[in-house]
């Protein structure tokens, strides 16, 4: 069985990560501070999580030994959340990389996945950002995404595999739940309060089904190293308005959901293409948005998210400024 260790694996995505991997058959080891619980299986022998900050290098060498692949999903998300402490964010976004992917590196790990972003490629009027678009990074957050791409494909060789996987915003419902995201938002409001404010509405945004950005994870770690070695992938395949992606809200709820619009000083407009991973790896999205705004229409019918404009636990930013994180 391949060893495979998550660094921020009991985040939103890790939270939907984890379990996957174990049901694909491998040891899965967690790195994570956990200030946002353990919502991770619990009694699985083939589980183990370690809760400890990434820029503890020295536990987390102990945590590499003997595993076959890393992903890293770990880091302060989101610009309000990074903003919020930007040397807290420098440290654990950019500061600590490059010992951790040369600890990595020392202890034989063979592949090496790391999550930017997104967000790298800044606005674009072209119709298609695929992989060689410019990047553009229009804050410290997605600055330190792309530099630490740049550190981690620098350090590659044909024993220690590095790949990149620049999400779109995700989105659905996971144990670790995050209502601070776009169609989580628009879904939170528009089930409790019968009612969506959105801004602007033309800006385009690109989105991924949770389990479709799992998949993404579990398809890079099943590749061919050749196909992956040094390789970038989009992670994104509906680019939609704010606006549509309010009606699809309203859609899925009922027709009586009003919609406010505000005036906007942000236009800006985000969209990626993400043939690459398709054509190179096959691999094809299984859900869409719409089963996303489903699939948390169905947690809030089952209460399986309670107070969710409150709970600091479904914000990060909330969260951040709750812990005051050193």
């Amino acid at each position: 069985m391949k060893k495979i260790l998550v660094i921020g694996g009991a985040g939103y995505v890790g939270s939907k990560l984890v379990p996957t991997l174990l049901e694909n058959n491998y040891l899965v080891t967690v790195f994570d501070l956990l200030i946002y619980g353990n919502n991770l299986p619990s009694k699985n022998k083939n589980l183990k999580v370690v809760s400890s900050d990434v820029r503890n290098i020295s536990k987390l060498k102990e945590s590499l030994k003997n595993q076959d692949a890393v992903v890293h999903l770990a880091c302060i998300s989101n610009d309000p959340s990074f903003e919020l402490n930007p040397k807290l964010g420098q440290e654990i976004n950019f500061n600590c990389f490059e010992p951790l992917v040369l600890a990595y590196k020392e202890l034989g790990i063979k592949h090496f996945i790391y999550a930017s972003s997104s967000s790298i490629y800044g606005v674009k009027d072209i119709p298609d950002v695929t992989e060689e678009a410019s990047l553009e990074p229009l804050t410290d957050y997605s600055k330190y995404k792309v530099q630490c791409e740049e550190i981690l494909l620098s350090k590659t060789n044909a024993n220690f595999i590095g790949s990149v996987i620049r999400p779109a915003t995700v989105c659905g419902y996971s144990t670790r739940q995050r209502l601070d995201l776009v169609v989580n938002i628009l879904t939170n409001f528009a089930y409790h309060k019968n009612k969506i404010k959105i801004f602007g509405g033309s800006q385009l945004r690109p989105n991924i089904h949770i389990s479709d950005m799992v998949d993404s994870y579990i398809c890079l770690l099943k590749s061919d190293i050749g196909k992956v070695s040094n390789q970038i992938f989009n992670v994104g395949f509906e680019n939609h308005s704010v606006e549509t992606l309010a009606k699809m809200v309203k859609n899925n709820i009922n027709n009586n959901v009003e919609i406010e619009y505000f005036k906007s000083d942000d236009n800006r407009s985000y969209h990626i293409n993400s043939n690459k991973i398709s054509e190179k790896l096959g691999f094809t999205p299984r859900k869409n948005i719409n089963e996303a705004i489903k699939d948390l229409i169905e947690a809030f019918d089952k209460k399986l998210l309670i107070n969710t404009f409150d709970d600091e636990e479904y914000f990060n930013i909330k969260k951040m400024q709750s812990i005051n994180l050193k």
